[in-house]
């Protein structure tokens, strides 16, 4: 089991839209940057991830889960370079964690979030979610 975190404008795709998607999830599509892309590539059935208003809001709002691997995003337009991963939506985040918040505590200085604020989709370690999780309010975080 891995963890991550995506990065959404919520006036393009927010928490809310990710919910009312369905159980059968939605692709992440439309990432143009390796890293991330490659983060995606190594995703697996299951895993769990933050779901992030960036630009607005700068909070984690809910959890996620990969339910379909690594295949051509739809929106590349046949360009092979670009992969997407499909999630749900497991819950909200009883309490969104604030940006600020992430970056005032010192067991988080090396998160992704922190460290690497443009990439859209982002590691997360183990103890990292933990602390998020404990921080939005969840003592039994979904695993």
């Amino acid at each position: 089991m891995a963890y991550w975190l995506y990065k959404s404008e919520p006036f393009k795709w927010s928490w809310q839209m990710q919910k009312d998607a369905s159980e059968a999830g939605t692709e992440w599509t439309g990432v143009r940057n390796y890293l991330a892309r490659n983060n995606m590539r190594a995703m697996q059935l299951g895993d769990k991830g933050f779901f992030y208003h960036s630009n607005e809001g700068l909070e984690i709002v809910g959890i996620t889960e990969v339910c379909a691997l690594s295949h051509p995003d739809s929106t590349a337009e046949g360009d092979p370079r670009w992969d997407c991963v499909d999630i749900r939506a497991v819950m909200d985040m009883p309490r969104p964690v604030s940006l600020k918040a992430v970056k005032a505590n010192p067991k988080l200085a090396n998160m992704a979030l922190v460290t690497s604020m443009r990439l859209s989709v982002q590691p997360v370690t183990e103890e990292e979610w933990i602390e998020v999780c404990r921080m939005g309010g969840l003592d039994s975080p979904p695993k």
